[in-house]
């Protein structure tokens, strides 16, 4: 139009109508967009549009071979527009599908035949064609695709790509939450788009990540990262042979406002765009480059790395034993019918699936007692709680019964011993801040690295006598032979620690941890070896409060660390935390001039800023304890999701005492820990500085192979057990 003159515009616009075919399944939004697409056309045209639009309210994920189910006689206009809908669906070629999906989790049975395919066609269903085979390890995983906004995305390309023979090209754009990018899970889905496009284009709208600022987001009320991905395929495109190009573009940081202003400038063609990997399965994120791709993965150190512990309900674990041994009474007290409601089991569906009140578990946890008989059948005593390791630097507590925890992870039970460390980190995504990796003497919990995304757990040994270690043989052997000097799994745990435990590693690396998976560089000077790992010796000493790594002669007590007495955490006269009779606290404030830490009516003092600042990927530590430990511990429930089981309300009516004594531990810890970090820094940059064994070196002497002595169940849990 352009070329012919502004008068052309109003023909070339009415002819574009023509082509377009919208599709909403409410009423209301129906009716806006309608109006915005009259408005806009009027605006550019001076006339309302000629003929009808082809807009249909019509459920876009419905079967396209079949009459949509029976409506009232009213609605015959909407009936006529689902019919019309479905010829769209199934005979009309289209070139190009843009929209916004909806977003929802745990959607399984809510795609329609994209998931369970349509009556007509003895083919696979759609989302079939996306779903990770078992031999890729990551099966475990895929139940998130089970998401409404990826079954639009596989309902866009089925049309756009697979269904019409004769369309050679086209193009599907869609802004989305962005999971899909780098999960796991996902890694079928970008096969495809790699395999069946010319170009990818992805632009990462949400920079700042998970739960940025409000006025950051693109959308005022969605916490997730958000990202614009366009797939498209040309005429010429030979699929049999070429990987699609994908590119990869981040916003830069600031307003809603200032995103949609480079929006509005942005060129496919413009300086900034970064190559993603050509490997079909590989993340939709920038190819590492630098001597980032030269360090081994954290993984590849390890026969074993699994899931922490998934419960599936809050109320089995709580910040003190007493908590749950009433909880305990209270639900064996129950009747019939209010014990199944307390036990809050999984339901499917609307039925128990999983752990619940009539099921019996044949096997206990490793080093507990077994009970064959159901929860709702029990009158007897609670398991003794056992220490839990909840959250990073939030020792709880867990009720140790298999009944009663939906997925435990057997492994590490079976781990469990007076020496086992574990080593948390997250996997499906990159840290944002703090420390990259934390470390526990108990076992952990699911999302014990920072509450939230899951992670995996790595640790130090594989038996419970502490003597199968979890380091591989064969990397063992290799550094004993390049440091000439015996070195040890311990050894090897403990140089990881140093490096990836001090909050530089993330500063260092923030462009390369764009795509999510941690990597260890690894020194080839054996000095620097050693004492890397004597640091990392402390650092665990500190993560796990004194448990793990003792050693009197380097200043390791078997004890609770503590600061030196002049600058240590203490609570003067008048400022004891909620007294005898004075109920919970339900605030927790710092005071920087004083540094002082209020807590309810109390308060601690030598509480420096940077004590009250330390955090875990942008989750404050001491704030993330107190929330489990104030008056309301109620957390907000998010989508659909079940408020907790009654309960998880059970808890003491004073504050006690060895809840002080836990946050004198933690405050001490934490100020130790900020004492340290000069010395993490030093030892990374010194280690980045000299020379590295690089992985290739590593995969060329075989020092990654995996020792055969792993046990079955270790493997088994490797690929079954979820990560979230």
């Amino acid at each position: 139009a352009a070329d012919r003159g502004e008068g052309a515009v109003p023909k070339v616009i009415h002819e574009v109508l023509s082509r377009i075919h919208g599709f909403e399944i409410q009423l209301g939004p129906f009716a806006v967009a309608e109006l915005r697409i009259f408005a806009e056309v009027l605006h550019l045209t001076g006339q309302l549009p000629k003929a009808p639009l082809k807009l249909y309210v019509t459920n876009t994920l419905g079967d396209p071979f079949e009459d949509e189910g029976y409506l009232p006689s009213f609605l015959g206009k909407i009936a006529e527009t689902r019919k019309a809908a479905n010829k769209v669906k199934r005979e009309s070629p289209i070139t190009v599908v843009i929209g916004n999906p909806p977003y929802k989790e745990k959607a399984k049975g809510k795609g329609g035949w994209i998931e369970e395919r349509h009556a007509n066609d003895a083919k696979q269903a759609p989302l079939d064609a996306w779903m990770p085979p078992a031999d890729w390890g990551v099966s475990a995983h895929a139940k998130h695709l089970r998401n409404l906004y990826v079954y639009f995305w596989r309902w866009a390309t089925w049309k756009v790509f697979d269904h019409h023979e004769a369309n050679q090209s086209g193009i599907v754009c869609f802004i989305t939450v962005a999971g899909f990018l780098g999960g796991d899970g996902f890694q079928r889905m970008r096969e495809y788009l790699r395999r069946t496009c010319d170009a990818i284009w992805v632009i990462d709208c949400s920079p700042e990540g998970h739960q940025p600022a409000v006025n950051t987001r693109i959308f005022e009320d969605v916490q997730q990262p958000i990202c614009i991905v366009m797939a498209s395929r040309s005429a010429k495109r030979n699929t049999q042979k070429e990987i699609a190009k994908t590119k990869y573009l981040a916003l830069t940081e600031g307003s809603r406002e200032d995103k949609f202003a480079q929006l509005s400038k942005l060129s496919l063609n413009q300086a900034g765009w970064l190559e993603c990997p050509d490997e079909g399965r590989a993340p939709f994120l920038p190819e590492a480059k630098g001597a980032w791709p030269s360090f081994p993965a954290l993984e590849s150190f390890f026969n074993y790395d699994g899931s922490g512990v998934m419960t599936g309900r809050t109320w089995v674990i709580a910040p003190d034993a007493q908590s749950l041994n009433e909880r305990w009474n209270t639900l064996v007290g129950a009747t019939a019918s209010l014990k199944e409601k307390l036990f809050h089991p999984h339901l499917v569906d609307g039925e128990p699936s999983d752990r619940h009140v009539e099921r019996v578990v044949t096997k206990p946890l490793h080093g507990f007692p077994r009970n064959l008989n159901p929860v709702s059948k029990e009158s007897g005593a609670c398991l003794a709680p056992v220490r839990y390791a909840y959250r990073s630097f939030d020792r709880q507590w867990i009720i140790p019964d298999n009944r009663l925890i939906n997925r435990a992870n057997p492994t590490l039970w079976a781990a469990r011993h007076p020496k086992q460390i574990f080593l948390t980190a997250l996997a499906g995504s990159a840290p944002k801040g703090g420390p990259s990796v934390t470390l526990c003497a108990e076992v952990p919990d699911m999302d014990h690295y920072k509450g939230s995304f899951g992670g995996r757990v790595f640790p130090l040994t594989l038996d419970d006598q502490g003597k199968q270690s979890n380091i591989k043989s064969a990397l063992i052997s290799f550094l004993t032979d390049a440091y000439e000097r015996a070195v040890t799994g311990e050894d090897v745990f403990a140089y990881i620690a140093a490096l990836l435990a001090g909050s530089s590693f993330v500063e260092y690396f923030k462009q390369d941890l764009r795509t999510p998976g941690l990597r260890v560089p690894l020194t080839a000077d054996p000095a620097l070896f050693f004492e890397a790992a004597e640091i990392g010796k402390r650092v665990i000493w500190l993560h796990t409060f004194g448990d793990r790594m003792s050693d009197l002669k380097n200043g390791r007590p078997h004890a609770s660390p503590r600061l030196p007495e002049n600058t240590r955490p203490t609570i003067p006269i008048g400022g004891d935390i909620q007294p005898p009779g004075a109920g919970f606290p339900q605030e927790m404030n710092y005071d920087a001039t004083n540094n002082r830490l209020h807590v309810g009516s109390g308060y601690i003092d030598n509480v420096t800023p940077e004590m009250w600042g330390f955090e875990v990927s942008e989750k404050r530590i001491l704030t993330q304890w107190f929330s489990y430990r104030r008056a309301d511990r109620d957390r907000p429930t998010m989508g659909d999701k079940r408020p907790p089981s009654k309960l998880s309300s059970i808890q003491p009516t004073d504050w006690p005492d060895e809840y002080t004594t836990e946050l004198i531990n933690l405050l001490n810890v934490i100020g130790l820990l900020v004492q340290m970090q000069g010395a993490l820094d030093d030892v990374l940059g010194r280690v980045l500085i000299n020379g590295l064994i690089s992985v290739s070196e590593l995969t060329s002497a075989g020092a990654l192979i995996e020792d055969e002595l792993l046990s079955k169940s270790a493997k088994s849990s490797k690929t079954q057990l979820p990560l979230i």
